[in-house]
């Protein structure tokens, strides 16, 4: 069977015969040549995702305001926001698909939707990306101005900012940009220095002078999870300290030591007295050194005798505070020994170090030395320069309090984990926690709204009235504004989006934040709102190399997601990313897996033209149908509870094996198929729309091209099968 023209058809069956058709039939008939001819090419992403993007966004339906029919149950998430300082990478695709794989599924299950997008000016991590397009034009922000630095900072963040989005869009993000907001649009600083002022207002925030992470080379204060420790081999040191053996990896810090340290139980050291002095020959000479009885000393290490340098070791300044020791500074900001050093002073710590160990020797005091001795050595995690505490005053956040209510939360069952044996590690560092400080010196960021005028403190957004107040030139810490993201998203506390979709649904977001970015969400959620900001927390593994090493640009080994995009389509990538990848564990991203999904994306559309050749002729086949929706049963089973993994896998596997090996071969054998394969292509097109919505929107659109107002239908927008 084969058209002339829209108004007449031949059918051979040994002769011709002639009839004229109705103008719905005509067009039809006119639709299945136009839909006939274009499936004769090949599935081309490139030419398709971004006219089928446009369409979409056009729709208005990534708005759920917009979305037909009666929908009155709400569905949201709130997008982890990309930080706008380059491009995105594989994670950044992993999280995008998941995401958008539960939008799409909700969305067709007809929920009002909404997937809230944005960037973070990301800090810290920003000014270090900065820092280094400077160093390549030979520019230092030490030599520039304030004002200067955080303009040029701006600039180069909005446009990374919109090529991010663009990139965004790109991976078939259906998340509502209308909504879209970044953590420094005036609002969200607003409210950012309005939560500080509450918590210091509610005793939550107080300043210190305390120890806390200097990396010499940034020249700012860390928190601890913006630090990396681990285990190396350090020289580790015994010295003669009068009658004692003391021992220490850091003999550059010893030069003030002047308070020798023991356990108040140790038989050893019964014949000293707390507060007793004595006289020991010591880096510069004799000096006087005071006995302390501490229970903090380990009586199992070493000899069980220390002397303390309070100002660059967290253990020792709680000593020093305990017993209201002195404390003095050995090592200034940038790594360099002070004058207390005498003839070592302006030297780096790591060059200084054998020549002071040298000096000790020439004195005699040298014991021997553990050149074997393994250490735990804590580094900045975006330089790796070893981080020196140093004490400074600084603002913390009172974790105790706030930690307690997270534990309520998950006690109460309000707040879940995927996988769950996440919830322990949660819980382990909710019960470990440790005040949080918040102060960064940076430009880069919004700044603490705090004055200055002697020893006076004043907290408030406005200058404090009289003159010789000083503004705090310090910045958030991103984690504090991040932390409240979705809070901004959702527009607290007066918001309609607030009142509607707060707390959100689903928090999905990387393992490795589960210690950073999740607690701190839960715990800003709960004490300005009493809820947790969402009921589940979702977390993906890492996507690594294909040897399944981490992806590092000094390895070389970096995948940049959008040159597979590019090659293979966006729909390609996606299954690549989601088939076998169970929650919470890593994924080895490899290119002939991304290729083998453009091979499905062609196995889908030699199918729709095989399909569309045939008349819709027959009775549903009850046997396939009923088989469909056993299948659509349990794929919905698998999407409600998470399952993502599976459910694209099963699909995969009955459109590939089932539908095209099996039943459209048996069809080719018999009559009164038609009917059923239309059925079987629409529906397997739902189920596989949120894994691959490119492909398979693009077919929906040929085989229903419009409604009869002349508007497109939308597969977005369709039904979810169901197993009715």
């Amino acid at each position: 069977m084969f058209s002339l023209c829209p108004l007449y058809i031949v059918l051979y069956n040994g002769h011709y015969s002639f009839r004229t058709l109705s103008l719905r039939e005509a067009r039809a008939c006119y639709d299945r040549r136009r839909m006939n001819e274009k499936f004769l090419k090949p599935y081309n992403p490139e030419e398709t995702e971004s006219r089928i993007y446009k369409l979409w966004e056009q729709s208005g339906f990534f708005n759920p305001d917009n979305l037909p029919g009666e929908r009155h149950e709400t569905f949201s998430i709130v997008m982890p926001p990309p930080n706008a300082n380059g491009d995105l990478h594989a994670g950044h695709a992993l999280f995008i698909t998941l995401e958008d794989i539960m939008i799409r599924f909700k969305r067709m299950q007809g929920y009002k939707a909404l997937w809230l997008p944005g960037a973070d000016h990301a800090g810290f991590e920003t000014q270090v990306v900065f820092e280094k397009k400077l160093e390549k034009e030979g520019r230092s922000r030490f030599n520039m101005e304030r004002e200067d630095l955080y303009k040029e900072i701006l600039d180069f963040t909005l446009t990374n900012k919109r090529n991010m989005e663009a990139q965004v869009r790109s991976l078939g993000a259906s998340c509502d940009w209308s909504r879209e907001k970044f953590t420094l649009d005036p609002d969200v600083i607003e409210k950012t220095q309005n939560t500080f002022i509450k918590m210091h207002e509610d005793g939550l925030v107080y300043r210190g002078k305390r120890t806390v992470n200097w990396c010499s080379k940034h020249q700012t204060s860390l928190s601890d999870v913006e630090t990396e420790s681990g285990e190396e081999e350090t020289p580790f040191y015994y010295f003669k300290y009068g009658p004692f053996e003391i021992g220490t990896v850091r003999p550059e810090t010893k030069f003030g030591d002047k308070y020798v340290v023991m356990h108040p139980d140790d038989p050893r050291y019964k014949e000293y007295e707390h507060g007793q002095t004595l006289e020991v020959e010591w880096i510069n000479g004799p000096i006087t050194a005071t006995v302390i009885k501490d229970a903090a000393v380990d009586m199992e290490f070493g000899t069980g005798v220390m002397t303390i340098t309070p100002w660059h070791s967290q253990v020792d300044f709680e000593i020093a505070q305990r017993h209201n020791l002195d404390v003095e500074q050995i090592i200034d900001w940038r790594g360099k020994l002070l004058p207390i050093a005498q003839e070592f002073a302006g030297m780096n710590i790591k060059d200084a170090r054998p020549k002071i160990v040298e000096k000790l020797r020439e004195k005699g005091l040298l014991v021997r030395t553990d050149d074997n001795y393994k250490n735990i050595v804590k580094r900045c995690y975006k330089c790796s320069t070893i981080i020196e505490p140093q004490v400074k005053d600084q603002w913390f956040v009172k974790m105790e309090p706030l930690t307690k209510l997270a534990l309520d939360a998950v006690n109460s069952g309000e707040l879940r984990f995927i996988p769950d044996n996440y919830e322990k590690i949660f819980r382990y560092w909710m019960e470990n926690s440790m005040d949080w400080n918040i102060s960064r010196q940076i430009v880069w960021g919004i700044s603490i709204p705090a004055w200055f005028r002697g020893e006076e403190v004043k907290v408030s957004l406005e200058k404090p009235e009289g003159d010789g107040w000083v503004k705090d030139i310090d910045t958030f810490d991103t984690w504090f504004s991040s932390g409240q993201w979705p809070l901004f998203m959702t527009g607290y506390p007066n918001g309609s989006d607030f009142a509607k979709y707060y707390p959100t649904d689903v928090m999905e977001t990387g393992h490795d934040l589960i210690f950073k970015w999740v607690p701190r969400m839960v715990i800003f959620g709960l004490y300005l709102t009493k809820k947790a900001p969402f009921h589940t927390v979702y977390l993906h593994g890492l996507v690594n190399d294909a040897q399944g090493k981490k992806m590092s640009k000094s390895k070389g080994n970096v995948i940049n997601p959008l040159t597979l995009t590019n090659k293979y389509g966006s729909d390609a990538l996606r299954m690549t990313l989601i088939v076998g990848n169970t929650p919470g564990t890593d994924l080895s991203l490899r290119e002939d897996k991304v290729k083998g999904y453009k091979n499905f994306a062609n196995k889908i559309w030699n199918i729709t033209r095989y399909i569309l050749s045939k008349e819709r002729e027959g009775e549903l086949k009850e046997d396939l149908v009923d088989e469909f929706q056993a299948l659509a049963k349990d794929i919905t089973s698998d999407m409600e509870n998470f399952y993502f993994h599976v459910a694209a896998e099963k699909i995969y596997h009955y459109i590939w094996h089932r539908l095209a090996d099996e039943i459209i071969e048996e069809s080719k054998k018999g009559e009164g198929y038609g009917t059923t394969l239309y059925y079987l292509l629409e529906n397997s097109l739902k189920l596989l729309h949120p894994f691959m919505p490119f492909v398979t929107e693009e077919i929906w659109q040929s085989m229903r091209p419009t409604t009869d107002n002349q508007q497109p239908t939308l597969l977005m927008v369709e039904n979810w099968p169901t197993h009715e």
